[in-house]
Protein backbone atom coordinates (compact mmCIF):
# COMPACT_ATOMS: atom_id res chain seq x y z
CA UNK A 1 0.00 0.00 0.00
CA UNK A 2 2.85 2.39 0.88
CA UNK A 3 4.43 1.75 -2.52
CA UNK A 4 1.14 2.61 -4.26
CA UNK A 5 0.85 5.85 -2.28
CA UNK A 6 4.44 6.75 -3.14
CA UNK A 7 3.84 6.11 -6.84
CA UNK A 8 0.68 8.20 -6.71
CA UNK A 9 2.53 11.03 -4.94
CA UNK A 10 5.34 10.85 -7.46
CA UNK A 11 2.88 11.28 -10.33
CA UNK A 12 1.23 14.21 -8.57
CA UNK A 13 4.58 15.93 -7.95
CA UNK A 14 5.49 15.34 -11.59
CA UNK A 15 2.27 16.97 -12.69
CA UNK A 16 2.98 19.97 -10.49
CA UNK A 17 6.54 20.22 -11.76
CA UNK A 18 5.31 20.14 -15.34
CA UNK A 19 3.29 23.29 -14.70
CA UNK A 20 6.18 25.26 -13.23
CA UNK A 21 7.54 27.87 -15.69
CA UNK A 22 10.84 29.74 -15.35
CA UNK A 23 10.11 33.50 -15.51
CA UNK A 24 12.50 36.32 -16.40
CA UNK A 25 13.60 38.30 -13.34
CA UNK A 26 11.77 41.40 -14.49
CA UNK A 27 8.51 39.50 -14.66
CA UNK A 28 8.59 37.87 -11.24
CA UNK A 29 6.72 40.64 -9.44
CA UNK A 30 4.02 41.01 -12.10
CA UNK A 31 0.51 39.82 -11.15
CA UNK A 32 -0.97 37.70 -13.92
CA UNK A 33 -4.73 37.60 -14.47
CA UNK A 34 -6.02 34.11 -15.43
CA UNK A 35 -7.40 33.76 -18.94
CA UNK A 36 -11.16 33.94 -19.31
CA UNK A 37 -12.95 30.61 -19.16
CA UNK A 38 -13.73 28.89 -22.44
CA UNK A 39 -16.89 29.97 -24.21
CA UNK A 40 -19.30 27.13 -24.96
CA UNK A 41 -22.44 26.83 -27.03
CA UNK A 42 -25.27 25.52 -24.86
CA UNK A 43 -27.18 24.48 -27.98
CA UNK A 44 -24.40 22.17 -29.21
CA UNK A 45 -23.07 18.75 -28.27
CA UNK A 46 -19.45 18.12 -27.38
CA UNK A 47 -17.10 15.18 -27.00
CA UNK A 48 -14.54 15.61 -24.18
CA UNK A 49 -11.16 14.10 -25.15
CA UNK A 50 -8.57 13.64 -22.43
CA UNK A 51 -5.19 15.22 -23.19
CA UNK A 52 -3.18 12.43 -21.56
CA UNK A 53 -4.95 9.35 -22.93
CA UNK A 54 -6.52 10.67 -26.13
CA UNK A 55 -9.74 8.85 -25.21
CA UNK A 56 -13.22 10.29 -24.80
CA UNK A 57 -15.32 10.71 -21.67
CA UNK A 58 -17.90 7.94 -21.97
CA UNK A 59 -21.16 6.92 -20.31
CA UNK A 60 -20.24 3.32 -19.53
CA UNK A 61 -22.47 0.52 -20.82
CA UNK A 62 -24.86 3.08 -22.33
CA UNK A 63 -26.50 3.32 -18.91
CA UNK A 64 -29.73 5.26 -18.46
CA UNK A 65 -29.82 4.81 -14.67
CA UNK A 66 -28.78 7.09 -11.83
CA UNK A 67 -25.33 5.97 -10.75
CA UNK A 68 -24.24 5.04 -14.28
CA UNK A 69 -20.45 5.23 -14.37
CA UNK A 70 -18.42 7.79 -16.30
CA UNK A 71 -15.26 6.28 -17.77
CA UNK A 72 -13.08 6.80 -20.84
CA UNK A 73 -13.16 4.88 -24.10
CA UNK A 74 -11.79 5.09 -27.62
CA UNK A 75 -13.51 8.02 -29.28
CA UNK A 76 -16.49 7.00 -31.40
CA UNK A 77 -18.70 10.13 -31.15
CA UNK A 78 -21.56 7.88 -30.05
CA UNK A 79 -24.41 9.53 -28.16
CA UNK A 80 -23.05 8.12 -24.91
CA UNK A 81 -19.89 10.19 -25.51
CA UNK A 82 -21.74 13.41 -26.30
CA UNK A 83 -22.44 16.04 -23.65
CA UNK A 84 -24.31 19.33 -23.60
CA UNK A 85 -23.57 22.31 -21.37
CA UNK A 86 -26.58 23.45 -19.33
CA UNK A 87 -26.02 26.95 -17.91
CA UNK A 88 -26.96 27.05 -14.19
CA UNK A 89 -25.65 30.58 -13.59
CA UNK A 90 -22.60 32.20 -11.98
CA UNK A 91 -20.27 30.62 -14.54
CA UNK A 92 -21.27 27.01 -13.76
CA UNK A 93 -22.72 24.31 -16.02
CA UNK A 94 -24.25 20.89 -15.80
CA UNK A 95 -22.80 18.33 -18.22
CA UNK A 96 -25.78 16.49 -19.68
CA UNK A 97 -25.26 13.24 -21.55
CA UNK A 98 -27.02 13.03 -24.89
CA UNK A 99 -27.92 9.35 -24.60
CA UNK A 100 -29.30 9.24 -21.06
CA UNK A 101 -30.42 12.84 -20.53
CA UNK A 102 -28.76 12.70 -17.09
CA UNK A 103 -25.95 14.90 -15.79
CA UNK A 104 -22.46 14.27 -14.48
CA UNK A 105 -22.03 14.41 -10.70
CA UNK A 106 -19.46 13.80 -7.96
CA UNK A 107 -20.78 11.81 -4.96
CA UNK A 108 -18.75 13.72 -2.35
CA UNK A 109 -15.57 15.78 -1.85
CA UNK A 110 -13.09 12.90 -1.60
CA UNK A 111 -10.05 12.61 -3.83
CA UNK A 112 -10.33 9.68 -6.21
CA UNK A 113 -14.08 9.19 -5.99
CA UNK A 114 -15.58 7.92 -9.25
CA UNK A 115 -17.78 10.25 -11.23
CA UNK A 116 -21.28 9.07 -12.15
CA UNK A 117 -24.50 10.36 -13.71
CA UNK A 118 -27.70 11.38 -11.95
CA UNK A 119 -31.05 13.00 -12.66
CA UNK A 120 -30.57 16.77 -12.90
CA UNK A 121 -31.37 18.88 -9.81
CA UNK A 122 -30.08 22.01 -8.06
CA UNK A 123 -27.39 20.03 -6.20
CA UNK A 124 -24.02 21.82 -6.52
CA UNK A 125 -22.25 18.46 -6.90
CA UNK A 126 -23.64 18.55 -10.46
CA UNK A 127 -22.15 22.00 -11.23
CA UNK A 128 -18.82 22.55 -12.97
CA UNK A 129 -16.87 25.61 -14.02
CA UNK A 130 -14.47 25.58 -16.95
CA UNK A 131 -10.87 26.55 -16.24
CA UNK A 132 -8.59 27.18 -19.19
CA UNK A 133 -5.43 25.10 -19.70
CA UNK A 134 -2.73 24.95 -22.36
CA UNK A 135 -3.49 24.16 -26.01
CA UNK A 136 -7.08 25.36 -25.70
CA UNK A 137 -7.96 22.56 -23.26
CA UNK A 138 -10.16 23.05 -20.21
CA UNK A 139 -10.46 21.56 -16.74
CA UNK A 140 -13.85 20.78 -15.19
CA UNK A 141 -13.79 22.00 -11.57
CA UNK A 142 -16.69 20.96 -9.37
CA UNK A 143 -18.62 23.60 -7.42
CA UNK A 144 -19.15 21.41 -4.35
CA UNK A 145 -15.67 19.89 -3.99
CA UNK A 146 -13.56 22.46 -5.87
CA UNK A 147 -11.74 19.50 -7.44
CA UNK A 148 -11.06 18.71 -11.08
CA UNK A 149 -12.29 15.80 -13.17
CA UNK A 150 -9.46 13.53 -14.23
CA UNK A 151 -8.67 10.09 -15.61
CA UNK A 152 -7.64 8.18 -12.51
CA UNK A 153 -4.02 7.07 -12.20
CA UNK A 154 -3.21 8.46 -15.64
CA UNK A 155 -4.84 5.47 -17.33
CA UNK A 156 -4.63 5.19 -21.10
CA UNK A 157 -6.82 2.09 -21.27
CA UNK A 158 -10.42 1.75 -22.44
CA UNK A 159 -12.56 1.72 -19.31
CA UNK A 160 -10.23 3.98 -17.30
CA UNK A 161 -12.20 5.58 -14.46
CA UNK A 162 -13.06 9.28 -14.52
CA UNK A 163 -12.69 10.60 -10.97
CA UNK A 164 -11.96 13.88 -9.18
CA UNK A 165 -8.77 15.14 -7.56
CA UNK A 166 -7.24 18.39 -6.36
CA UNK A 167 -6.80 20.72 -9.36
CA UNK A 168 -3.15 20.31 -10.39
CA UNK A 169 -3.58 21.05 -14.10
CA UNK A 170 -2.04 17.67 -15.01
CA UNK A 171 -2.52 16.37 -18.53
CA UNK A 172 -4.96 13.77 -17.20
CA UNK A 173 -7.15 16.65 -15.92
CA UNK A 174 -7.18 18.51 -19.25
CA UNK A 175 -9.95 17.95 -21.76
CA UNK A 176 -10.29 19.03 -25.36
CA UNK A 177 -13.79 20.21 -26.24
CA UNK A 178 -14.72 18.76 -29.63
CA UNK A 179 -17.87 20.47 -30.86
CA UNK A 180 -20.13 18.19 -32.92
CA UNK A 181 -22.97 20.61 -33.51
CA UNK A 182 -26.55 20.60 -32.31
CA UNK A 183 -29.84 22.47 -32.32
CA UNK A 184 -30.92 25.67 -30.65
CA UNK A 185 -32.61 23.93 -27.76
CA UNK A 186 -30.82 22.18 -24.90
CA UNK A 187 -33.33 19.35 -24.89
CA UNK A 188 -31.69 16.25 -26.40
CA UNK A 189 -33.54 14.31 -29.09
CA UNK A 190 -34.22 10.56 -28.87
CA UNK A 191 -30.94 8.71 -28.97
CA UNK A 192 -31.01 4.99 -29.71
CA UNK A 193 -28.14 2.81 -28.51
CA UNK A 194 -26.44 0.39 -30.91
CA UNK A 195 -28.28 -2.78 -31.86
CA UNK A 196 -28.04 -5.36 -29.11
CA UNK A 197 -30.56 -8.05 -30.09
CA UNK A 198 -29.91 -11.41 -31.68
CA UNK A 199 -29.70 -11.35 -35.48
CA UNK A 200 -28.37 -13.83 -37.99
CA UNK A 201 -27.92 -17.57 -38.20
CA UNK A 202 -28.46 -18.16 -34.47
CA UNK A 203 -32.10 -17.08 -34.94
CA UNK A 204 -32.68 -20.11 -37.18
CA UNK A 205 -33.21 -23.78 -36.28
CA UNK A 206 -35.57 -22.86 -33.43
CA UNK A 207 -33.57 -19.85 -32.19
CA UNK A 208 -31.07 -19.37 -29.37
CA UNK A 209 -32.23 -18.62 -25.82
CA UNK A 210 -29.45 -20.00 -23.61
CA UNK A 211 -30.55 -20.45 -20.02
CA UNK A 212 -33.76 -18.52 -20.64
CA UNK A 213 -35.43 -17.10 -17.52
CA UNK A 214 -33.57 -19.32 -15.08
CA UNK A 215 -32.43 -17.47 -11.95
CA UNK A 216 -28.83 -16.26 -12.22
CA UNK A 217 -25.88 -17.81 -10.36
CA UNK A 218 -22.84 -15.57 -9.79
CA UNK A 219 -19.38 -17.15 -9.85
CA UNK A 220 -16.09 -15.62 -8.73
CA UNK A 221 -13.63 -18.54 -8.89
CA UNK A 222 -12.38 -21.01 -11.47
CA UNK A 223 -13.82 -23.97 -9.59
CA UNK A 224 -17.28 -22.43 -9.30
CA UNK A 225 -17.22 -21.40 -12.97
CA UNK A 226 -16.13 -24.87 -14.10
CA UNK A 227 -18.91 -26.51 -12.11
CA UNK A 228 -21.60 -24.13 -13.33
CA UNK A 229 -20.60 -24.43 -17.00
CA UNK A 230 -20.47 -28.20 -16.86
CA UNK A 231 -23.89 -28.65 -15.24
CA UNK A 232 -26.43 -30.44 -17.41
CA UNK A 233 -29.19 -28.11 -16.17
CA UNK A 234 -30.24 -24.90 -17.89
CA UNK A 235 -28.51 -21.96 -16.21
CA UNK A 236 -27.80 -18.24 -16.33
CA UNK A 237 -24.25 -17.75 -15.07
CA UNK A 238 -22.87 -14.35 -14.10
CA UNK A 239 -19.10 -13.96 -13.96
CA UNK A 240 -17.77 -11.40 -11.49
CA UNK A 241 -14.20 -10.14 -11.29
CA UNK A 242 -11.16 -11.77 -12.88
CA UNK A 243 -11.09 -15.55 -12.95
CA UNK A 244 -7.64 -17.06 -13.49
CA UNK A 245 -7.80 -20.53 -15.00
CA UNK A 246 -6.09 -22.90 -17.42
CA UNK A 247 -7.05 -25.29 -20.19
CA UNK A 248 -10.51 -25.39 -21.74
CA UNK A 249 -13.70 -25.29 -19.67
CA UNK A 250 -16.59 -27.24 -21.17
CA UNK A 251 -19.89 -25.41 -21.62
CA UNK A 252 -22.95 -27.66 -21.71
CA UNK A 253 -26.29 -26.98 -23.41
CA UNK A 254 -28.81 -24.30 -22.41
CA UNK A 255 -26.42 -21.84 -20.81
CA UNK A 256 -26.32 -18.04 -20.76
CA UNK A 257 -22.95 -16.73 -19.58
CA UNK A 258 -22.88 -13.01 -18.76
CA UNK A 259 -20.04 -10.87 -17.53
CA UNK A 260 -20.65 -8.32 -14.82
CA UNK A 261 -18.75 -5.02 -15.22
CA UNK A 262 -15.06 -5.78 -15.79
CA UNK A 263 -15.49 -9.57 -15.79
CA UNK A 264 -12.39 -11.26 -17.22
CA UNK A 265 -11.42 -14.82 -18.11
CA UNK A 266 -7.62 -15.00 -17.87
CA UNK A 267 -5.55 -17.96 -19.01
CA UNK A 268 -8.21 -20.39 -20.20
CA UNK A 269 -10.98 -20.74 -22.75
CA UNK A 270 -14.47 -22.15 -23.22
CA UNK A 271 -15.26 -25.17 -25.38
CA UNK A 272 -18.73 -26.05 -26.64
CA UNK A 273 -18.42 -29.64 -27.79
CA UNK A 274 -21.55 -31.11 -29.36
CA UNK A 275 -23.86 -29.05 -27.13
CA UNK A 276 -26.45 -26.49 -28.20
CA UNK A 277 -28.25 -23.31 -27.22
CA UNK A 278 -25.46 -21.30 -25.58
CA UNK A 279 -25.08 -17.51 -25.17
CA UNK A 280 -21.78 -15.85 -24.17
CA UNK A 281 -21.84 -12.07 -23.63
CA UNK A 282 -19.90 -9.20 -22.08
CA UNK A 283 -16.69 -11.02 -21.10
CA UNK A 284 -13.05 -10.11 -21.64
CA UNK A 285 -10.81 -13.04 -22.56
CA UNK A 286 -7.04 -12.64 -22.33
CA UNK A 287 -3.91 -14.79 -22.35
CA UNK A 288 -5.72 -18.02 -23.21
CA UNK A 289 -3.50 -21.02 -23.86
CA UNK A 290 -5.53 -22.72 -26.62
CA UNK A 291 -8.65 -21.01 -28.02
CA UNK A 292 -10.68 -18.40 -26.17
CA UNK A 293 -13.96 -19.90 -27.46
CA UNK A 294 -13.98 -23.20 -29.32
CA UNK A 295 -17.21 -24.49 -30.93
CA UNK A 296 -17.10 -27.99 -32.41
CA UNK A 297 -18.61 -31.43 -33.02
CA UNK A 298 -21.96 -30.32 -34.47
CA UNK A 299 -22.69 -27.75 -31.75
CA UNK A 300 -25.64 -25.61 -32.81
CA UNK A 301 -27.42 -22.37 -31.94
CA UNK A 302 -24.63 -20.39 -30.33
CA UNK A 303 -24.54 -16.60 -29.83
CA UNK A 304 -21.17 -14.98 -29.00
CA UNK A 305 -21.77 -11.28 -28.41
CA UNK A 306 -20.09 -8.15 -26.99
CA UNK A 307 -16.89 -9.81 -25.79
CA UNK A 308 -13.29 -8.57 -25.94
CA UNK A 309 -10.36 -10.79 -26.91
CA UNK A 310 -6.67 -9.98 -26.54
CA UNK A 311 -3.22 -11.55 -26.28
CA UNK A 312 -4.14 -15.23 -26.56
CA UNK A 313 -2.37 -18.19 -28.14
CA UNK A 314 -4.65 -19.55 -30.87
CA UNK A 315 -8.09 -18.52 -32.10
CA UNK A 316 -10.31 -15.97 -30.40
CA UNK A 317 -13.44 -17.72 -31.74
CA UNK A 318 -12.90 -20.96 -33.67
CA UNK A 319 -15.90 -22.85 -35.09
CA UNK A 320 -15.46 -26.26 -36.68
CA UNK A 321 -16.42 -29.92 -37.16
CA UNK A 322 -19.98 -29.55 -38.42
CA UNK A 323 -21.16 -26.81 -36.05
CA UNK A 324 -24.01 -24.69 -37.35
CA UNK A 325 -26.52 -21.84 -36.75
CA UNK A 326 -24.15 -19.41 -35.01
CA UNK A 327 -23.97 -15.62 -34.65
CA UNK A 328 -20.75 -13.82 -33.68
CA UNK A 329 -21.58 -10.15 -33.07
CA UNK A 330 -20.27 -6.93 -31.53
CA UNK A 331 -16.96 -8.41 -30.37
CA UNK A 332 -13.58 -6.65 -30.32
CA UNK A 333 -10.29 -8.41 -31.10
CA UNK A 334 -7.08 -6.47 -30.46
CA UNK A 335 -3.44 -7.23 -29.72
CA UNK A 336 -3.90 -10.71 -31.20
CA UNK A 337 -2.97 -12.72 -34.31
CA UNK A 338 -5.53 -15.41 -35.22
CA UNK A 339 -9.06 -14.10 -34.79
CA UNK A 340 -11.82 -16.36 -36.12
CA UNK A 341 -11.44 -19.69 -37.90
CA UNK A 342 -14.47 -21.33 -39.52
CA UNK A 343 -13.65 -24.92 -40.52
CA UNK A 344 -10.42 -26.48 -39.28
CA UNK A 345 -9.23 -28.81 -42.07
CA UNK A 346 -9.38 -29.19 -45.84
CA UNK A 347 -10.05 -32.92 -45.22
CA UNK A 348 -13.27 -32.49 -43.24
CA UNK A 349 -15.76 -31.93 -46.06
CA UNK A 350 -17.96 -34.90 -45.11
CA UNK A 351 -18.80 -33.33 -41.74
CA UNK A 352 -18.72 -29.65 -42.76
CA UNK A 353 -20.48 -29.32 -46.12
CA UNK A 354 -24.03 -28.06 -45.60
CA UNK A 355 -23.11 -26.76 -42.12
CA UNK A 356 -20.75 -24.10 -40.71
CA UNK A 357 -23.35 -21.38 -41.33
CA UNK A 358 -22.32 -18.36 -39.30
CA UNK A 359 -23.14 -14.64 -39.20
CA UNK A 360 -20.34 -12.22 -38.26
CA UNK A 361 -21.61 -8.71 -37.74
CA UNK A 362 -20.57 -5.47 -36.01
CA UNK A 363 -17.26 -6.90 -34.83
CA UNK A 364 -14.21 -4.67 -34.43
CA UNK A 365 -11.01 -6.23 -35.74
CA UNK A 366 -8.64 -3.74 -34.18
CA UNK A 367 -5.13 -4.34 -35.49
CA UNK A 368 -5.60 -8.11 -35.34
CA UNK A 369 -3.69 -9.94 -38.03
CA UNK A 370 -5.68 -12.67 -39.82
CA UNK A 371 -8.80 -14.89 -39.97
CA UNK A 372 -11.66 -12.39 -39.85
CA UNK A 373 -12.89 -15.06 -40.64
CA UNK A 374 -10.97 -17.75 -42.55
CA UNK A 375 -13.73 -19.94 -43.99
CA UNK A 376 -13.84 -23.53 -45.24
CA UNK A 377 -16.97 -25.19 -46.69
CA UNK A 378 -19.68 -23.04 -45.01
CA UNK A 379 -22.27 -21.50 -47.39
CA UNK A 380 -23.69 -18.95 -46.92
CA UNK A 381 -21.43 -17.31 -44.37
CA UNK A 382 -22.51 -13.73 -43.76
CA UNK A 383 -19.89 -11.09 -42.91
CA UNK A 384 -21.51 -7.66 -42.59
CA UNK A 385 -21.13 -4.29 -40.89
CA UNK A 386 -17.77 -5.14 -39.32
CA UNK A 387 -14.96 -2.61 -38.83
CA UNK A 388 -11.48 -3.69 -39.95
CA UNK A 389 -8.82 -1.32 -38.61
CA UNK A 390 -5.09 -1.69 -39.35
CA UNK A 391 -5.41 -5.36 -40.27
CA UNK A 392 -1.99 -6.20 -41.71
CA UNK A 393 -2.43 -9.86 -42.67
CA UNK A 394 -5.80 -10.21 -44.35
CA UNK A 395 -9.46 -9.64 -43.60
CA UNK A 396 -11.69 -12.43 -44.95
CA UNK A 397 -10.56 -15.59 -46.76
CA UNK A 398 -13.02 -17.87 -48.57
CA UNK A 399 -11.56 -21.32 -49.19
CA UNK A 400 -12.54 -24.92 -49.98
CA UNK A 401 -15.76 -24.15 -51.90
CA UNK A 402 -17.18 -21.98 -49.11
CA UNK A 403 -19.62 -19.22 -49.99
CA UNK A 404 -19.08 -15.90 -48.17
CA UNK A 405 -21.13 -12.72 -48.52
CA UNK A 406 -19.06 -9.70 -47.44
CA UNK A 407 -21.25 -6.61 -47.30
CA UNK A 408 -21.47 -3.21 -45.69
CA UNK A 409 -18.13 -3.46 -43.90
CA UNK A 410 -15.68 -0.62 -43.22
CA UNK A 411 -12.04 -1.39 -44.11
CA UNK A 412 -9.42 1.10 -42.95
CA UNK A 413 -5.66 0.71 -43.39
CA UNK A 414 -6.27 -2.89 -44.45
CA UNK A 415 -4.26 -3.71 -47.60
CA UNK A 416 -5.92 -7.12 -48.19
CA UNK A 417 -9.58 -6.89 -47.17
CA UNK A 418 -10.69 -10.25 -48.65
CA UNK A 419 -9.48 -12.92 -51.02
CA UNK A 420 -10.03 -16.43 -52.38
CA UNK A 421 -7.96 -19.36 -51.11
CA UNK A 422 -5.44 -19.23 -48.28
CA UNK A 423 -2.24 -21.16 -47.74
CA UNK A 424 -2.69 -24.67 -49.19
CA UNK A 425 -6.51 -24.37 -49.15
CA UNK A 426 -8.17 -23.97 -52.54
CA UNK A 427 -10.54 -21.10 -53.31
CA UNK A 428 -14.15 -20.68 -52.33
CA UNK A 429 -16.67 -18.15 -53.57
CA UNK A 430 -16.93 -14.61 -52.26
CA UNK A 431 -19.43 -11.92 -53.15
CA UNK A 432 -18.66 -8.39 -51.94
CA UNK A 433 -21.08 -5.47 -52.04
CA UNK A 434 -21.51 -2.03 -50.52
CA UNK A 435 -18.27 -2.04 -48.56
CA UNK A 436 -16.41 1.15 -47.57
CA UNK A 437 -12.64 1.48 -48.05
CA UNK A 438 -10.19 3.95 -46.51
CA UNK A 439 -6.53 3.51 -47.44
CA UNK A 440 -7.22 -0.18 -48.15
CA UNK A 441 -7.00 -2.64 -51.03
CA UNK A 442 -9.92 -3.52 -53.27
CA UNK A 443 -10.16 -7.24 -52.48
CA UNK A 444 -10.67 -10.36 -54.61
CA UNK A 445 -14.07 -11.81 -55.44
CA UNK A 446 -15.50 -14.65 -57.49
CA UNK A 447 -18.32 -17.17 -57.78
CA UNK A 448 -21.77 -17.04 -56.19
CA UNK A 449 -23.13 -17.43 -52.68
CA UNK A 450 -26.38 -18.97 -51.42
CA UNK A 451 -29.15 -16.65 -50.26
CA UNK A 452 -29.42 -15.30 -46.72
CA UNK A 453 -32.62 -16.75 -45.15
CA UNK A 454 -33.13 -14.31 -42.27
CA UNK A 455 -34.02 -10.62 -42.10
CA UNK A 456 -31.44 -8.07 -40.97
CA UNK A 457 -30.79 -4.33 -41.05
CA UNK A 458 -27.67 -3.18 -42.89
CA UNK A 459 -26.09 -0.01 -41.47
CA UNK A 460 -24.76 2.56 -43.92
CA UNK A 461 -21.18 1.37 -44.63
CA UNK A 462 -19.59 4.81 -44.13
CA UNK A 463 -21.13 4.95 -40.64
CA UNK A 464 -19.92 1.52 -39.55
CA UNK A 465 -16.67 2.77 -38.00
CA UNK A 466 -18.41 5.09 -35.55
CA UNK A 467 -21.22 2.60 -34.87
CA UNK A 468 -18.92 -0.33 -34.16
CA UNK A 469 -16.25 1.52 -32.15
CA UNK A 470 -19.08 2.95 -30.06
CA UNK A 471 -20.63 -0.41 -29.30
CA UNK A 472 -18.29 -3.39 -29.81
CA UNK A 473 -16.55 -5.30 -27.05
CA UNK A 474 -17.15 -6.01 -23.39
CA UNK A 475 -18.41 -3.22 -21.20
CA UNK A 476 -20.55 -1.63 -23.90
CA UNK A 477 -23.93 -3.08 -22.87
CA UNK A 478 -25.90 -3.58 -19.70
CA UNK A 479 -26.78 -7.24 -19.12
Amino acid sequence: MLAIVKRRLTRRLAALAATAVALPAAAVAVAVTPAAAATVDTGAYYVFVNRNSGKAMDLWNWSTSDGGEIRQFTRSDGNNQQFQFVDVGSGYYQLRNRHSGKVVTVPNSNDGVQVTQVTASSDTKQHFRLVDSANGDVRFVNRHSNKALEVWQWSTADGGVVSQYADLDGANQRWQLVRLGGGSTPTPPPNPAPQTGLVGWATQNGGTTGGGNTGATTVTSASALTSALNSTNAAVIRVSGTINCSGMLRVRSNKTILGNAGATIAGCGFTINGDRNVIIRNLTFRNWGDDAINVEQSATNIWIDHNSFTAGYDGAVDIKRGSDFITVSWNRVFGHDKSMLLGHSDDNASQDVGRLRVSYHHNWFDGSNQRHPRVRFGNPVHVYNNYYSNVRGYGVASTMNAGVLVEGNYFENTPDPYHLGEGSSGPGSLVARNNHFVNSGSGQTGGSVAGIPYSYTLDTPSNVKSIVTGGAGAGRISV
